[in-house]
């Protein structure tokens, strides 16, 4: 069984396995509390988000890892709902690293827009406080592919609604709600999360990918703990037939490149449900290829 499990894990999408994760903290910290009788704020204080600028420097990693850990069963429950749904959507165009580049520069930047917030304004001036959840990389996700793809439908029960219609309608609530909200702090990183997933989208449909400085960062960390083994050298043969010529390869590239950007041009008014078997296949492999 276990062995299954892990088969399982292994062979799952990058949404499964970052809801399994946040799940498993989750429970694992109330197991520890429940179990050893400790304050579960002692359990977390060296992960959590502190919104001190002396305290972040002596856990600077805590602008990742506040993203992992949860309130309560409906926070988590509810946020990795919203990751389930919109993290779909992402993986239907794009590859496992890009979405978790998004996931986790949102949860970046929405911790950084949640400690800016409190060193900056009055209003929290005299407030000491902490951050957790995975509310600001979620809010990224959605604001990400909802600027990207806005025109794409989603279904709640019997109703049939744009992706950019529940972005723009969740992250003005969260603005609304700020002033009155006794969490004030949760929903500056929502906004600074979604800020970071709509210029992500819009760069990239542009042609600027924002991004890839930390999927490099990915790589090396990658490539860092892999077994030698598994890195071989690379043995090159010459080819004696006759290579493609560079003229010939640029033209082969910009039919690629004309065949993707009207796909999602056609994604951009119609939405991606529009598209045909063949055109979803096509958009994958290229998105892969990146």
């Amino acid at each position: 069984m276990a062995n299954n499990l892990a088969y399982q894990y292994k062979t799952a999408s990058i949404v499964t396995k970052l809801i399994v994760i946040n799940a498993l903290i989750y429970l694992l910290i109330n197991l520890a509390t429940f179990l050893f009788k400790v304050n579960p704020d002692w359990l977390t204080s060296w992960f959590v988000l502190p919104s001190d600028l002396g305290s972040i420097i002596t856990q600077p990693w805590s602008v990742l890892t506040y993203s992992f850990l949860h309130f309560g069963f409906f926070h988590l429950l509810f946020n990795m709902l919203w990751l389930h749904w919109f993290g779909k959507y992402i993986l239907n165009i794009f590859d496992a690293k890009r979405f978790l580049t998004i996931y986790l520069l949102g949860a970046f930047f929405g911790g950084l827009a949640y400690v800016f917030a409190y060193n900056l304004f009055p209003v929290f001036a005299e407030k000491q406080a902490f951050l957790i959840g995975a509310s600001g990389a979620v809010t990224a996700i959605m604001i990400f592919i909802a600027t990207y793809t806005p025109n794409t439908e989603f279904r709640i029960f019997s109703f049939t609604i744009k992706l950019w219609q529940i972005a723009a309608f969740l992250f003005l609530l969260d603005l609304v709600r700020l002033p009155s909200s006794g969490n004030a702090g949760g929903l500056i990183s929502h906004i600074g999360g979604g800020i970071f997933g709509y210029l992500y989208a819009v760069q990239l449909v542009k042609g600027n990918d924002i991004g890839k400085w930390f999927e490099n960062i990915m790589d090396w960390c990658t490539n860092l703990f892999k077994p030698r083994t598994q890195k071989p050298f690379r043995k090159v043969h010459r080819n004696k037939r006759k290579t493609e010529t560079p003229t010939n390869a640029k033209v082969n590239k910009s039919e690629h490149q004309k065949k993707v950007d009207g796909i999602l041009d056609k994604i951009g008014k119609s939405g991606y449900e529009s598209l045909t078997k063949a055109e979803k296949d096509f958009l994958f492999k290229a998105g892969k290829e990146e």
